[in-house]
């Protein structure tokens, strides 16, 4: 049985067919609509989706924001594009007329990484960090969820008590602090207005600002880091996400995470899947509940 697998992102939708053998073939994007209209994201997922529904059994879905009961919303709903509540498991079946899962994108990577861990780790975290900051965390080697789709939501947590207001409400939340979004909010200057990419590549040049703004974030996750060791005492992180794969961004939360005493110390490493553990991990928990 094929899978049409979906990733619903803050900047871009993807979808692919999946395989047996794990390979994703036409593949297609589409960017994400930001107009706050369901409307719009409904003609994006049928444009996106359309030519993949006769080549697949079944659905499967890795969307940023919390899946409650089918419908997606967000503790920050500026990831998704503005949109509060959409009913996306009930606008799939309909469009697609297939079963399918919905489940949130980090913590389907979590379950693909952690399909090609060593088989004595039991606990693991993975961390995306991307347009927002999110994770899934798999403990006794089962993945940690909820019924309300909250459990996982990282990036929530405090990083900085006095750091700028995040999307949730709160302030200093570690989405607001390290995230792609909060390194471009808090570029000034000749960085004003850059990407995050941008940014990255003048801090690979050396330039002290972007410097800065790429060791804001990396500390703020090696902090976070320090914390869901203590919480879960996790065997291994995974780090993935546009952020989080760049170039010379994981060797640095390493190197604040090494400065904090040894019982807070956990080894870290890149997604194997990279951009594509969201999808490969949605079909994963699809193949095990639809036959």
């Amino acid at each position: 049985m094929a899978t049409l697998a979906i990733d619903i992102g803050g900047t871009k939708i993807s979808a692919a067919i999946i395989g047996q053998d794990r390979k994703l073939t036409m593949i297609r994007l589409l960017p994400t609509p930001h107009s706050k209209s369901i409307h719009d994201l409904n003609i994006a997922l049928s444009q996106l989706l359309a030519p993949l529904i006769p080549f697949a059994s079944r659905y499967a879905v890795a969307s940023t924001g919390i899946i409650e009961h089918g419908v997606l919303t967000a503790l920050n709903p500026s990831n998704l594009g503005g949109l509060a509540l959409y009913p996306l498991e009930k606008y799939l079946n309909d469009l697609t007329g297939l079963p399918g899962v919905v489940i949130n994108d980090a913590q389907a990577a979590a379950w693909a990484e952690y399909s090609v861990v060593h088989e004595k780790i039991k606990s693991m975290v993975y961390i995306t960090v991307s347009t927002g900051v999110g994770g899934g965390i798999i403990h006794d080697r089962k993945l940690l969820s909820s019924e309300t789709g909250l459990a996982g939501h990282i990036g929530h947590l405090i990083s900085d008590i006095n750091g700028p207001l995040c999307g949730c409400g709160r302030r200093g939340c570690v989405e607001a602090v390290a995230s792609g979004t909060a390194i471009m909010n808090s570029a000034q200057k000749e960085l004003a207005g850059h990407s995050t990419k941008d940014i990255f590549l003048r801090a690979a040049k050396g330039d002290p600002e972007a410097l800065k703004l790429k060791e804001r974030s990396t500390q703020a996750i090696a902090g976070l880091i320090a914390d869901l060791k203590m919480l879960t005492d996790c065997q291994l992180v995974v780090i993935g996400g546009s952020v989080g794969l760049a170039r010379g961004y994981i060797s640095s939360v390493s190197a604040h995470l090494s400065k904090y005493p040894e019982v807070y110390y956990v080894p870290v490493a890149p997604a194997v899947y990279r951009h594509n553990s969201g999808m490969l991990g949605a079909t994963m928990l699809a193949e095990m509940r639809i036959k």
